[in-house]
């Protein structure tokens, strides 16, 4: 098992920790979606822990269907919505996971979104995700992007950009594509084609940690990217405003949405896909 420390517990379920070693938004939580899917399709019944990484609270407590994502964070929020499983956030992994369990004894397994670094969880399966900048020059923070020693053991590594030539042979690494739904998705649930959407302009927003990747892959899709708008990652909308003359049709990722919706409704949220190897 990786990271058992002295003082660390496990949730009792096997439990599987997606996570990165680099500072910033790698795509663990897309990873995470996609992971939890595959497992409910293999009959298993999972549940996802998260900190809740930008919420305003400090408790611990479920992510229900009308949660304020300034309450529980927008990717517990998106994960919930997305899944359709148990979500619980609290600052210690642990307690998420009891909570979790005794408010949904049919979970099986537990998916951790993010906690790398969070030895107090025993894991028995941890998954590194590198985009397309890998490791930087190598260092640790704050004179680069590594939270911590890279390489070390873990048990599989996706990355969303090319893969190292060379790699540690305690580390199976796998190439994972990116790319978009070829619909959006309107706030009362329903899609809408890319396709019809190319003949008109578009605002495109993003408050994530690599929002030009985004508008590269709108723009692929043959969209009309008439104004892009990227934010601070983790944005809460509450103080934004259209600004004059942006055109009238607003899109932006699914993690935006949970926060825009109320303010927006009529934006569009794109999903991202990820094709992961079997």
């Amino acid at each position: 098992r990786r990271r058992q420390r002295a003082a660390s517990q496990h949730t009792g379920l096997p439990t599987i920790v997606v996570g990165n070693v680099i500072a910033g938004g790698a795509g663990k939580t897309p990873v995470t979606q996609a992971l939890v899917q595959h497992l409910k399709k293999r009959g298993w019944h999972p549940g996802i822990i998260s900190r809740g990484y930008g919420r305003s609270t400090m408790d611990c407590r479920p992510v229900l269907p009308l949660s304020d994502p300034d309450d529980v964070g927008d990717e517990p929020l998106l994960l919930f919505h997305t899944t359709n499983v148990p979500v619980f956030v609290a600052q210690q992994r642990l307690e998420a996971a009891r909570a979790l369990r005794a408010a949904n004894p049919e979970v099986n397994i537990i998916v951790c979104d993010d906690g790398l670094q969070h030895v107090a969880l025993q894991r028995d399966v941890e998954i590194c995700v590198f985009h397309e900048g890998g490791i930087g020059n190598g260092w640790q923070l704050p004179a680069g992007p590594l939270r911590e020693p890279w390489p070390r053991p873990v048990d599989l590594v996706l990355h969303t950009g090319p893969v190292p030539a060379r790699t540690p042979p305690y580390q199976p690494i796998f190439a994972v594509q990116r790319q978009l739904a070829p619909y959006a998705v309107r706030s009362d649930g329903r899609h809408v084609p890319l396709a019809l959407l190319r003949d008109q302009p578009v605002h495109a927003l993003a408050a994530v940690a690599r929002p030009e990747r985004f508008f590269a892959m709108l723009a692929q899709q043959g969209l009309t990217l008439a104004q892009t708008e990227a934010l601070p990652d983790h944005y809460n909308f509450e103080s934004w405003r259209r600004a004059d003359g942006a055109p009238a049709l607003l899109i932006c990722t699914e993690k935006d949405a949970v926060k825009l919706w109320p303010l927006q409704p009529d934006a569009l949220a794109v999903p991202l896909v990820l094709d992961i190897p079997p």
